[in-house]
């Protein structure tokens, strides 16, 4: 009787709007309960400060503070000034500068959510004048903004590299080719729209010299977190750091460094991290109830059983991180299904790199699917669009994205050949 009764508490504490974290400590709690498991409740605080004492995961607080000061301080409109400068001119050319927006924003931020909120309220509404849609604008927008994940600094992969024990620096290194791939499926997306729907062209753009060197600080903070983490100069954790710096000094010279901006960028920053190292702990209950219960051991006889080989396994795993993440946030999802499903791959020849940055790649496309769609719920709130319309006018773009997640599966040269050069793997 008390399986089916913690399942529906469970249920109801989900739909009663409980947080995830509650939700999932309750359930792993239940469940050692259910499954008669509770003497080894005494050994779960130890086991769960224990995948949280990572010293990677140091990197992923820094980061944020990272974005948040981004947002806050001014270098968000000089990083579009800058794409502005290089694409604006081209048919669609305020696509583009979304797209390229995200490009930039990536090398700083690495959050999906924080550069989705950042251009929704800056170009959306310009695109809008220009004679977008509103449908069309946010698409684009939310379509973009999953660059961020992949392109580093990136939190979900500081994330992924921490629970599954994969070094950052080569898993930033094999990001950055699928991240700009992906900048240029969208580049070419948004062409074919804009000649199909007559989108204009910016007929001004900003002056050069006088852009380059206002971004000039801006592109510190990429070029210190991807140069210094990729070359081995700085750890990911020193790199963040150096990268907080950098944002001070950035947003000091934008004359925007005041206790208003410090304070709200650290507050938002503390929640979010707050946030993530609260549903860590509660998954871990339910991953070392996992173990208990031989999940990994399962999973292994039923590979055996069904004897597939690296493609096929590649292709269910795909699947069935994609749907999770159509339905759970990411590093939920992540933390609950990596530890099981990834190890088993290993044996049939996968890569460690590779796997990592396919399935982080995986787990962001559920940022823009439905029935949640994380991102395009930002969107949706910033600029009052419908987002069952903003999800129409994203079908195209999610087909394509996942057309390159099918050729970055089965290619991973193009995921390895510049971890490889750098001598990283």
């Amino acid at each position: 009787m008390l399986k089916p009764a913690a399942v529906l508490v469970l249920l109801a504490a989900s739909f009663l709007g409980v947080g995830l974290a509650y939700v999932i400590g309750a359930a792993g709690v239940a469940g050692f309960f259910a499954f008669g498991a509770e003497p080894f409740l005494a050994a779960l605080p130890r086991r769960a400060f224990s995948q949280l004492d990572v010293f990677a995961l140091m990197a992923m607080p820094l980061f944020i503070l990272v974005g948040e000061l981004m947002n806050r301080g001014g270098i968000s409109r000089a990083l579009i000034d800058l794409a502005t400068v290089f694409v604006g001119r081209a048919r669609g050319g305020l696509g583009h500068v979304n797209i390229a927006s995200s490009v930039f924003f990536a090398g700083v931020s690495g959050s999906a959510m924080a550069d989705a909120a950042a251009l929704s309220s800056t170009l959306v509404p310009a695109m809008k004048e220009k004679g977008y849609s509103g449908a069309y604008a946010g698409a684009v927008t939310a379509a973009s903004s999953i660059i961020g994940p992949l392109i580093p600094p990136s939190i979900i992969l500081i994330f992924y590299g921490a629970i599954m024990n994969v070094d950052v620096a080569a898993l930033f290194a094999g990001a950055i080719v699928p991240g700009l791939l992906l900048s240029f499926v969208l580049f070419l997306m948004n062409a074919f729209f804009a000649r199909i729907h007559d989108h204009p062209t910016l007929g001004e753009r900003p002056p050069l010299l006088k852009t380059v060197r206002r971004a000039g600080l801006a592109l510190m903070l990429p070029i210190i977190i991807i140069g210094g983490i990729v070359f081995g100069i700085v750890t990911p954790t020193e790199a963040g750091a150096l990268a907080v710096i950098a944002a001070f000094i950035a947003i000091a010279a934008y004359g925007a460094l005041d206790w208003r901006t410090v304070k709200g960028a650290i507050f938002g920053a503390t929640l979010f991290t707050g946030s993530i190292f609260a549903i860590m702990f509660a998954a871990a209950s339910v991953n070392f109830l996992a173990a208990l219960a031989g999940a990994p051991d399962a999973l292994a006889g039923w590979l055996a059983a069904k004897d597939f080989g690296l493609n096929q396994y590649l292709a269910v795993l795909t699947v069935v991180f994609i749907l999770t993440g159509m339905v759970l946030d990411t590093q939920i999802a992540l933390i609950l299904l990596a530890p099981v499903l990834v190890p088993a791959a290993y044996p049939l020849g996968a890569d460690p790199v590779h796997l990592g940055v396919v399935v982080c790649f995986t787990m962001t496309l559920g940022l823009i699917t439905p029935p949640l769609g994380g991102v395009v719920l930002v969107v949706a709130a910033a600029t009052r669009e419908s987002y069952w319309g903003l999800m129409r006018a994203l079908i195209p773009f999610i087909l394509a994205e996942f057309l390159l997640l099918i050729v970055l599966l089965y290619t991973p040269g193009l995921v390895l050949a510049l971890p490889k050069g750098l001598g990283l793997i």
